[in-house]
């Protein structure tokens, strides 16, 4: 079984409502491959949403307490977050996932990036980074 973002299964859960269908995603929830999840949306957090970034750093620092995850008003979101993350993964292990499907550029599930003020910057999400630490292998939709 396979986790994978809600927004890349074509749910509208994305911070502004929409959603970044991805039909090779849609085709595996489809088949019964795959668990949509929103982490945010696990968190508490409403959508749509503020858009939110991780203050300096990645996924891994907000994990280990050297960075927070911000709102655009400046509301501290970690909590939320970090809630959202551990929800994930008690569900990947209760379902024995052993891989994850997210999208780039989320904090969140950023894998191979996440995007601040408009910048990509190499680093993982707060999810990512959560289900990385926890053996699950972690990757983009692109290429899926």
């Amino acid at each position: 079984m396979v986790i994978v973002s809600a927004c890349l299964a074509g749910l509208n859960t994305r911070y502004d409502g929409g959603n970044r269908a991805d039909e090779r995603v849609v085709a595996l929830v489809r088949a019964g491959k795959a668990v949509p999840v929103c982490p945010e949306q696990l968190g508490g957090l409403p959508t749509p949403r503020s858009k939110a970034e991780i203050s300096s750093g990645d996924g891994r620092d907000v994990l280990s307490g050297r960075a927070v995850v911000l709102s655009e008003d400046g509301s501290d979101l970690t909590g939320h977050f970090m809630k959202g993350a551990a929800e994930v993964l008690r569900l990947a292990r209760m379902m024995n996932a052993e891989e994850a499907v997210l999208k780039d550029g989320s904090p969140s599930c950023g894998v191979n990036h996440i995007k601040r003020e408009g910048e990509e910057t190499v680093g993982m999400g707060v999810l990512a980074a959560l289900l990385s630490l926890n053996g699950l292998k972690v990757r983009s939709n692109d290429p899926l």
